[in-house]
C-alpha cells in the first residue's frame, strides 16, 4: 500500500529561464502563466527542454531546479529502498521513536493488502501484542517495555513523511524501478506520469 497527496510542483519557470543562460536565448522564452496560477511551457521552452533532457545528464541540469514536494504514506519495506535516494532528496517523517506509543494499533496502520488468509490471522495477532505493550508502557514508562514495541514493530508498519526531491531524482527513481516487483513501487511510477511534463522531461 501507498499513498501520495498534496503534490506541489515548483519553479518551473525559473528552471526553463536558466536552461537558456547559456544561448542568451531569453527572447525566445513563449511560456505564461494561465487563470489558474499554472505555468504553461510555450512550444519553444518545451522544445529546448525535451532536446536537453535527450543530450544526457550534463545538459538537463534545468532538471534539478524543479522541485516537487509530496506527502507519502508507505510500509517501512518501501521506505527502506526509497532511502537509497540520498542525494538531493528531503524528507521529514512521523516519528515511531516519540509517537507509537499514542494512538492504539490497528490493521489499518499496516500493509496488508497481499497478504494470505493465514498471514493476516498471525498479523492480528502481532497487533494485538503491540496494543498490549502499548497499553502497558503508557502506564509504566518502562522502556523495556518500549524496545519490544519498537523490536516486534513489522516491517508492513505504514509511515508518512513529507518529501521533497527535483525533477532529475524522480527521474532516476523512475528509470530504475519501473520495473520492480513491489506493487509500491508501480504506484510511484504511475504518481511521477501524472506530474506536468513528466512525458517530455523524465519518462522519455
Amino acid at each position: 500500500m501507498i499513498r501520495l497527496e498534496r503534490t506541489d510542483v515548483m519553479n518551473i519557470e525559473n528552471a526553463i529561464r536558466g536552461a537558456r543562460n547559456p544561448m542568451n536565448s531569453w527572447h525566445r522564452i513563449d511560456s505564461h502563466y494561465d487563470e489558474e496560477g499554472n505555468y504553461i511551457l510555450g512550444e519553444n521552452d518545451l522544445d529546448l527542454g525535451s532536446r536537453l533532457c535527450k543530450a544526457g545528464s550534463d545538459h538537463r541540469k534545468f532538471l534539478r531546479q524543479i522541485f516537487v514536494s509530496v506527502d507519502i504514506t508507505a510500509p517501512l519495506y518501501w521506505w527502506k529502498e526509497y532511502d537509497t535516494y540520498k542525494v538531493g532528496t528531503t524528507t521529514n517523517s512521523t516519528s515511531t521513536m516519540h509517537k507509537i506509543h499514542s494512538k492504539a494499533f490497528e490493521v489499518e496502520d499496516f500493509s496488508t493488502d497481499h497478504m494470505n488468509e493465514a498471514t493476516l490471522a498471525t498479523m492480528d495477532l502481532i497487533i494485538k501484542q503491540l496494543e498490549t505493550l502499548r497499553v502497558d508502557f503508557n502506564e509504566t514508562k518502562d522502556k523495556t517495555t518500549w524496545y519490544s514495541i519498537i523490536q516486534l514493530l513489522p516491517s508492513s508498519y505504514n509511515q508518512m513523511r513529507t518529501c521533497s526531491m527535483t525533477y532529475e531524482n524522480i527521474r532516476n527513481m523512475y528509470t530504475a524501478r519501473k520495473h520492480h516487483k513491489l506493487e509500491e513501487w508501480h504506484t510511484f511510477c504511475r504518481w511521477v506520469e501524472t506530474l506536468p511534463y513528466a512525458q517530455e522531461f523524465i519518462i522519455k
